[in-house]
């Protein structure tokens, strides 16, 4: 029998822990927090739908060390197999929370208040539960307001990780790692596959992307997916936007030339013409109404009524007016739009893709695409999980979808 210290807590776990790889990671858990643990009870599920069910002493040398080590337990399912309501404590000020707040995670959490078990709406991770009205949200430390009541401690808090899906085949061959020594076809056909999953149970697929996809000269396959129905959201920054207008102005990107590949006289200032024209127009809206922008990634959004957000950040040129130059309120609209996507593709944007990734719930299925593997590793170090990670050139990977979902006609 493992010799426990004198601070014990038994927990439970259930769900897919094997096959999962949370099991393991329970019990490293406990050890790398200076505990030590005793299994109860482990009872494995006899078919691929039937969970395994863990019952765990944990212990460790000091009460504080012991909630330290439940902090540590709760994002992997466990929870105290005495059940006690949540914890609540108002908040201080305004923007001001007890220091022993419960800090989100992005995985299904629910809140156990007035003897019922209550889902918390709204998931992401970095952020506080808030309960109002026997309503659980997560809230942005930011958003909240003096005398809130605020989720304290983990006591009552119970935490649903994201198992692997036995059954859906989709991404298996890359579920579990980084590479680039992968066919991109197989990629793509994958990809393609899920977006007509999503599209056919009337499901909103959400592109997070940057300006490489015109720099490549993907942009016209972009604007297929556009035209196709296969976009419903484009989430990007004051770049992307400029140099598509560019191109469509001027036939240029970063003033080279598309068609040669060769800088053209004076291109260096082909991007401020193409914000100027819109800032003339007033808005990319009125720029391509009016007939000043006819084609390219934007027009087609207008176009086809896709809705765009575009953030800004501090080297951007001009920028466009419809840019977002508030970042609390540009975080706001790309959650707005992400609220309800049941796909999300993330196109050679690295900044984006992890801040998108932050605000996403973990059962979002998330698909990162870039050349520099670092950047899908590091949105998954992160938190983000669930991202799917391909390494590939993203020009060539959005012309391959594009050619994949879209009618040779459309």
């Amino acid at each position: 029998m493992t010799k426990l210290h004198p601070n014990q807590q038994v927990v439970e776990a259930e769900g897919h822990l094997i096959d999962s790889n949370i099991l393991p990671q329970i019990f490293d858990r406990v050890i790398e927090n200076g505990g030590s643990y005793e299994v109860e009870n482990f009872t494995i599920g006899r078919t691929n739908d039937e969970v395994s069910r863990l019952k765990l002493r944990v212990a460790a040398p000091t009460p504080e060390l012991l909630t330290e080590l439940l902090e540590h337990l709760v994002p992997l399912g466990c929870h105290p197999r005495s059940e006690q309501d949540v914890r609540l404590r108002p908040a201080e000020a305004d923007r001001v929370v007890p220091d022993d707040f419960y800090s989100t995670t992005n995985m299904r959490t629910l809140v156990r208040y007035g003897g019922a078990w209550i889902e918390v709406a709204d998931q992401r991770m970095d952020a506080v539960i808030v309960l109002e009205g026997g309503v659980a949200s997560c809230r942005k430390l930011r958003d909240v307001r003096k005398g809130e009541m605020v989720v304290c401690g983990t006591e009552g808090v119970r935490i649903v990780p994201v198992f692997k899906d036995r059954d859906r085949k989709a991404f298996s061959f890359m579920a579990n790692e980084v590479s680039s020594e992968r066919r991109v076809e197989t990629a793509v056909k994958k990809t393609a596959a899920l977006v007509r999953e999503v599209k056919d149970r009337n499901g909103r697929v959400v592109v997070v992307a940057g300006p490489v996809i015109v720099h490549t000269g993907a942009g016209p396959d972009f604007s297929a997916l556009l035209r196709g129905g296969f976009v419903d959201a484009l989430l990007s920054g004051n770049a992307l936007a400029v140099h598509d207008i560019e191109q469509a102005l001027y036939g240029t990107s970063l003033g080279v030339s598309y068609e040669t590949g060769v800088p053209v006289e004076e291109g260096h200032k082909n991007h401020m013409r193409a914000i100027n024209a819109v800032n003339r127009a007033g808005s990319i809206a009125e720029a391509v109404k009016s007939g000043v922008v006819t084609s390219g990634v934007m027009a087609d959004c207008v176009r086809c009524g896709v809705p765009f957000v575009l953030a800004g950040s501090i080297r951007d040129d001009g920028p466009l007016p419809d840019t977002l130059m508030d970042l609390i309120e540009a975080q706001a609209k790309y959650a707005e739009h992400l609220r309800s996507a049941d796909l999300v593709i993330m196109l050679s944007t690295m900044l984006h893709s992890i801040g998108v990734g932050n605000m996403l719930p973990a059962w979002v299925r998330t698909i990162c695409v870039d050349i520099n593997p670092a950047v899908v590793t590091k949105l998954s170090d992160r938190g983000s999980a669930q991202a799917i990670g391909i390494v590939t050139d993203v020009g060539l990977f959005v012309h391959l979808l594009a050619r994949e979902l879209v009618p040779v006609s459309a």
